[in-house]
């Protein structure tokens, strides 16, 4: 034999000898870790205890049993009653002393007679006590070993066990080895209804996908399982797989539960291409919470098709974004529209947002959420959002005004903090400044603190001028009362530090009202433009020059007329919110020839009613949509979104309207500024070039 042969006999001679366990004496590899002996005296003793507990309750049965185990533990006898403490445990509902008695008898004796029962009850009361990976591994090994309605207990159990312990492939290959060991019709029912509940609830995609490319298609379950896998294509939008699926199952199994609902989806793909080129849908809130948003809107939107023969076809989506996203798809598929307004609210828009673009659906959203565009190249937006409001109005401070220097005074509030962000993001990418920021609670009401602060009269100790009159009112005079006094008449004559020119509060006019008010206590002048009170001012103060700060608001400072004919911003606040400037959408008085043909086309439809934002967005919405299908004709969805794409200076309510690269509606903003003679709309100057 050559050397290298005796060099692999010897390694094999000891694997095999460090395989072999040590001999316990039962001839088996994995016998008993401890030895026991028949005992007469501890077999009487057993006995007895089974006699206690047949005839009394199980507590005291296994009361008597624990007591010939801990007096006999070395006998047969000892392990027997052992076995029966478990057993009556687990009748007993005391899972966990159930668990402990029988685990250490498999311990102990592996191969006890009542071995495989031990290990059943042991699992089942893992199980109960949600010690599902203990349970899997004591069921897994021992549910072939076992027969009849033990085998279904532990086949149960081991489902249970898979599931909980996050094994879902496991739970779903034990759901379908119960179908196949299911013998008469009532098994195989039950054992499919297991096996959908399995799959809808106990497991995940990619389980399912094993098991769908394992699976043969004679097996029982293929069904179930090919059509499950058909709705998760469905949900991806994955069309191709889809229908390969569906079509799959009906060949195979044209008399299956889930034939008739393969057949529908079917039918509904086939609608996915169809398109009604003069058809457009329009999800809103035409009941419920938001019903006014959704009824205002819809003003705008018939009076932009009336005289058209454009179909609309509304869907209410009740402010739910779940139904949302199903009314999107029933517009897609069973109504073919070409295209989807709406829907306004948040969480509304980005559902729809999300089935449209899966669906490749042009979808033109009237909400300010941030984002939407993002989504995908079919999804379109007509409202003004924040970030556009914050670009007007920083242009037209610097540009227009030539200021360099802000501050800003918002509210806590969602709206607050993202225009206040996006405004200074703004100012910043114009070389401008922002000199000082306080914030407030959105419920506030008095804002002492917060003008003082950014006229620099809260922090007194951290200006040199403070200390410098400090120092003179020492060496002025040594009276104690004298010095008080003199300090506090020198701190409420301080001169406020006003390091900006302009300030931007983005909060409602009602809040605004109370605002200006609290900074005048502070001598932040805010009525630049109002020369006779600027006159009285210098005489009362001494002073020729002042600093003045112009207020800028967003479109929340639009208010109703007051008694008087004018904004109630202007009733409330006064003098102090002249000559400020707020931006907005669409003004109503507004000399721009689009807008003043969308005003007179309004009050010839509705009268006196009042014409709100909505208004005038749902009109540049629906008439944007009318031109396009009247001028161009698109067929294809696609087609539409290519044209509504390069939508260039479209004469709306708002205004001139172009949609920009990220599919949002740029125009030029409406800037409103309040004077002595009311609110006027002002011109900002264009940039060179």
């Amino acid at each position: 034999m050559c050397l290298g042969m005796r060099h692999l006999l010897l390694i094999s001679c000891l694997g095999l000898l460090c395989a072999c366990p040590k001999n316990t004496g039962t001839g088996t590899g994995t016998g008993p870790k401890v030895e026991v002996k028949k005992d007469k005296t501890a077999d009487e003793a057993l006995a007895k205890a089974v006699t206690v507990a047949d005839s009394k309750s199980r507590k005291e049965g296994i009361e008597a049993l624990l007591l010939v185990r801990k007096t006999y533990p070395e006998t047969t006898a000892g392990q027997d009653a052992l076995y029966r403490v478990g057993v009556l445990a687990f009748e007993e509902g005391d899972y966990a002393l159930a668990r402990k008695s029988l685990g250490e008898l498999l311990f102990e004796n592996p191969l006890h007679p009542n071995a495989n029962q031990a290990r059943l009850k042991s699992g089942l009361a893992a199980v109960e006590q949600r010690a599902y990976r203990d349970a899997y591994q004591t069921l897994s090994t021992l549910v072939d070993r076992l027969e009849g309605d033990d085998r279904k207990l532990a086949e149960a159990a081991l489902l249970r066990a898979a599931a909980g312990s996050q094994q879902f492939g496991e739970a779903l290959k034990a759901a379908l080895k119960t179908v196949d060991a299911a013998n008469t019709p009532e098994e195989k029912k039950a054992a499919l209804a297991n096996l959908e509940d399995v799959v809808e609830t106990k497991t995940t995609f990619l389980s399912i996908a094993e098991a769908w490319n394992d699976l043969p298609r004679s097996h029982p379950g293929w069904p179930l399982i090919t059509f499950k896998m058909a709705r998760v294509f469905y949900h991806l939008r994955d069309w191709t797989r889809l229908d390969e699926a569906l079509k799959s199952l009906l060949s195979t199994a044209p008399d299956s539960p889930y034939a008739p609902e393969a057949k529908a989806l079917i039918e509904r793909l086939s609608k996915r291409t169809q398109v009604r080129a003069k058809a457009i849908g329009a999800v809103l809130p035409m009941t419920g919470k938001y019903k006014a948003f959704g009824e205002t809107t819809m003003r705008g939107l018939q009076l932009a098709l009336k005289g058209s023969d454009i179909e609309l076809i509304v869907k209410d989506s009740q402010g739910d974004p779940g139904l949302t996203s199903k009314l999107v798809e029933q517009l897609a598929f069973d109504d073919g529209v070409i295209a989807i307004i709406g829907p306004l609210l948040a969480e509304d828009a980005k559902r729809g947002a999300l089935v449209a673009e899966e669906l490749q659906v042009p979808l033109i959203t009237l909400s300010r959420a941030d984002g939407l565009t993002e989504i995908g190249p079919h999804i379109f937006r007509t409202m003004v959002t924040n970030a556009q409001q914050a670009e007007a109005l920083a242009d037209y401070a610097m540009n227009t005004l030539g200021y360099k220097t802000f501050a800003i005074l918002h509210p806590n509030t969602p709206f607050g903090v993202e225009l206040s962000n996006e405004f200074w993001d703004a100012i910043e990418k114009r070389g401008g400044q922002i000199r000082g920021i306080e914030n407030y609670d959105h419920d506030q009401k008095t804002f002492t603190e917060e003008a003082k602060r950014l006229a620099g009269r809260y922090y007194i100790e951290d200006r040199a001028d403070y200390y410098e009159k400090m120092r003179e009112i020492r060496e002025a005079t040594t009276d104690e009362f004298r010095r008080r006094k003199a300090m506090e008449k020198m701190r409420a004559s301080l001169e406020p530090v006003i390091d900006f020119e302009a300030m931007l509060i983005p909060d409602s006019w009602q809040q605004v009202s109370l605002v200006a008010p609290a900074l005048a206590v502070e001598d932040i002048i805010t009525n630049a433009c109002d020369k006779k009170d600027l006159e009285r001012i210098q005489k009362t103060t001494g002073k020729d020059k002042l600093k003045t700060v112009t207020l800028l608001g967003p479109s929340t400072w639009s208010s109703p007329k007051g008694t008087s004919g004018d904004p109630q911003l202007m009733e409330r606040g006064g003098k102090y919110v002249l000559c400020s400037v707020y931006v907005e959408a669409f003004y109503e008085t507004s000399d721009r020839p689009s807008t003043k043909a969308f005003v007179a086309a309004f009050r010839e439809q509705y009268k006196d009613a009042s014409i709100t934002l909505l208004d005038a967005v749902g009109f540049d919405s629906g008439a944007m949509v009318r031109s396009i299908i009247e001028k161009n004709a698109p067929t294809t969805r696609s087609a539409f979104r290519e044209v509504l794409q390069h939508l260039k200076d479209f004469q709306g309510a708002t205004g001139s309207l172009t949609m920009d690269d990220s599919r949002e509606a740029r125009r030029q903003l409406y800037l409103l500024n309040i004077t002595t003679k009311g609110v006027k709309e002002v011109t900002p100057k264009r940039p060179e070039g």
